[in-house]
């Protein structure tokens, strides 16, 4: 997984189709493309927290997916639809390289106090 923006609010990674993300009858595996999905809505959360005094845990996750891809990059795109106080909710849209829905996913994640 590689990033290439994080920015207020918005996530967007990518990731290869390749033999570590292929189940085994060749295609991107659906737990690959969770992974990237809750990092990305992670990660995003982090950046809108304060690191000091919070952190976050993925929560709840879900993902329907769409087309069946057997090689190149994914690209996630995650935004966040809801910001609150110790709850963030992403959408995520990973596409391939023509813009295709490959997946949609929509991640929780919990925002706590940090213990000393």
């Amino acid at each position: 997984m590689e990033f290439v923006e994080i920015s207020e609010g918005k996530v967007v990674m990518t990731m290869p189709v390749d033999e570590r993300t292929r189940q085994p009858f060749g295609y991107l595996h659906g737990g690959a493309s969770v992974a990237l999905a809750e990092t990305a809505a992670s990660v995003g959360t982090a950046h809108l927290i304060n690191p000091d005094t919070q952190i976050c845990f993925g929560l709840e996750i879900n993902a329907n997916h769409i087309k069946a891809k057997r090689e190149g990059i994914v690209t996630a795109t995650a935004k966040a639809v809801h910001r609150g106080r110790t709850t963030m909710v992403w959408q995520i849209e990973i596409c391939d390289e023509q813009g295709e829905l490959i997946c949609l996913s929509r991640c929780t994640v919990a925002v706590m106090p940090k213990k000393s």
